[in-house]
């Protein structure tokens, strides 16, 4: 068997044990349902955005979706950037070529420069807090494309092997946290890697994995999220996976979530 290159396995056995749900039952609860993809794919895109700061909410973004007033607005674009990055995944193979038009697609309306949409970083990152505080490191730029090739060949290992469902869901979870914590993007490391964690999903469990509301788990428990991402350490030199079980566990949340 081919070995993974950079998703570590080493908390499994203790992420299996404290996380508790049973995930295929919960999952075929969600398959059973007629899933409204288009639903599902505007809720997701909405959720996202709301947790990077956009202030549209799902009823909103529905009522200037159909009326067509304040389509042109930075925070509306925004959102329908991200749902044609979510509707090329939905027909395409999780990869890094794709992964990177994806990035493309959902960067169009950043405030960031052409040559960093569907492209890695070339300058070092932080991540603020107050405005001086700084919170998290990515890795350096040296390192960041030869992390993501390691990612993206973990990925495509993972999804020739035959996966427990536990094992899926735990894979996810790691990629989205790995992902972020490499953070090779100027902008839109959060959407991206959200967005990954669900075509993953889908990659091994099929469309209806489309219909798990992990971006609106995220949003609702917005302060965990952030707290349990910082648990793995303040910079990629200092990651510690070790510490990736509160995150970890929050993925099997959006089973439940409506």
């Amino acid at each position: 068997m081919e070995r993974l290159i950079i998703v570590p396995t080493s908390q499994f056995a203790k992420y299996e044990k404290e996380q508790k749900m049973t995930l295929l039952k919960h999952f075929n609860k969600i398959k059973r349902t007629n899933i409204d993809f288009g639903y599902a794919r505007k809720s997701s895109v909405v959720y996202s955005s709301m947790i990077e700061g956009n202030p549209i909410d799902l009823d909103t973004y529905y009522k200037y979706y159909t009326s067509g007033m304040n389509t042109n607005t930075k925070s509306f674009k925004e959102i329908t950037d991200l749902e044609e990055a979510y509707s090329f995944a939905q027909n395409h193979v999780i990869n890094e070529k794709n992964t990177l038009n994806c990035h493309k697609l959902l960067t169009k309306t950043s405030a960031i420069e052409n040559r960093y949409r569907g492209a890695y970083r070339n300058k070092n990152v932080s991540i603020m807090k107050n405005g001086n505080e700084v919170v998290y490191s990515g890795a350096d730029t040296k390192i960041v494309k030869t992390e993501m090739e390691r990612l993206f060949k973990d990925i495509s290992i993972l999804r020739k092997r035959n996966l427990s469902i536990s094992q899926v869901f735990y894979f996810a979870s790691m990629i989205h946290l790995i992902f972020v914590a490499v953070h090779p993007f100027a902008d839109g490391n959060g959407r991206t890697a959200r967005l990954i964690e669900k075509w993953f999903l889908v990659s091994k469990l099929g469309n209806d994995a489309w219909g798990i509301n992990s971006e609106k788990l995220y949003l609702k428990r917005n302060y965990s999220y952030h707290k349990n991402i910082n648990k793995v350490g303040a910079s990629y030199q200092t990651i510690d996976y070790d510490y990736s079980i509160p995150f970890l566990k929050m993925l099997p949340m959006a089973l439940k979530i409506k």
